[in-house]
């Protein structure tokens, strides 16, 4: 009886030892630099945005946030190299609406469970996408596009930075509610996308405000609808497609943090803590609106709601635009 006794006792102050030591561990978290994937190239807008918004968070958790940037097969591969990642709150990803939602219908297999191998942190950024158009093609607004489109059934070529990617599905969206035929043209990167618009090979875009802006700028290409419910602070002078005369068409990108599955929930509410700091800072808040971004940090339990709800209305624009799965 009293061995059985001194066992039990061990097993409590054990476990004791081991609550303190993480409660311990939690308490002066971050001690070191946090790394953070980006599964897309280094100048998108997902990566722009991002360190916007990791550079305060940095300030905020007095330790540097670092980015590494592995972009590939849609945002697939950086996404599940952080589910492989220890759950020590020294490992992020930022992730978007193609390797959280778009991607399960788009490929066979993911290689990751987006609800079972990654821990919400918060939702940080939703941006609507620009209708843009070549300059030298005739079309002048919205409208006058489509009736130009329709005129030449598979003649007119888009391009994004990937298959599933909020520009890919804007496009797959587009030929559904407008009822025109264009053509997808996937780039690994914008970079790569750039000189063939401006050249006229891909002279259609549903891009995201700072992959285009600077061709904005120089007069490459004309901007003719937000796909938003509201005008762009960044492009005051363009209309929804609301007021283009699309008023069912609203698509765009969102971007979220989170960490791998089994990250200590303390350390999560920590870094929420930074990244909603971050947001309502009045310089962070400026910057994302001049890249055409809004602001937003609901937390992790309504990033997961958003999650399911975006997956469900995704797949149904795939399903619809007869994508075959990868």
């Amino acid at each position: 009886m009293f061995a059985i006794v001194k066992v039990l006792i061990a097993v409590l102050l054990t476990g004791t030892a081991a609550t303190s030591a993480a409660f311990a561990q939690t308490d002066s978290y971050p001690n070191r630099p946090i790394q953070v994937l980006i599964p897309f190239a280094g100048g998108s807008a997902s990566d722009v945005i991002s360190r916007m918004l990791l550079d305060r968070m940095g300030k905020s958790l007095g330790q540097p946030m670092v980015v590494e940037n592995r972009p590939g097969a849609g945002g697939n591969s950086g996404t599940a190299a952080a589910t492989k990642l220890p759950a020590d709150g020294y490992n992020l990803v930022v992730s978007t609406s193609g390797p959280l939602a778009a991607n399960r219908t788009l490929f066979k297999s993911l290689g990751y469970d987006p609800d079972k191998d990654l821990e919400p942190i918060s939702l940080f950024a939703i941006l609507p996408n620009v209708i843009v158009v070549n300059s030298k093609l005739p079309p002048k607004t919205l409208q006058e596009f489509i009736a130009y489109a329709k005129e030449r059934p598979k003649q007119l070529n888009y391009g994004t930075v990937g298959v599933g990617s909020s520009q890919h599905l804007a496009g797959a969206y587009f030929d559904q509610v407008a009822g025109v035929e264009l053509v997808h043209v996937p780039y690994r990167n914008i970079a790569q996308y750039s000189p063939d618009f401006i050249a006229g090979q891909v002279p259609v875009g549903f891009q995201l405000l700072p992959n285009i802006l600077a061709l904005i700028q120089k007069g490459d290409a004309r901007p003719l609808a937000v796909t938003s419910e509201k005008r762009m602070a960044a492009l005051p002078g363009v209309p929804t497609t609301a007021e283009a005369g699309m008023p069912n068409y609203v698509t765009g990108a969102w971007f979220a943090l989170l960490a791998p599955a089994g990250t200590p929930k303390p350390m999560i509410d920590k870094l929420y803590g930074a990244l909603k700091e971050a947001i309502e800072d009045p310089l962070v808040r400026q910057r994302f609106t001049e890249q055409g971004a809004e602001p937003v940090a609901p937390g992790p339990d309504a990033l997961r709601k958003f999650i399911k709800s975006e997956t469900e209305k995704l797949g149904d624009i795939i399903r619809k635009a007869g994508i075959q799965p990868m």
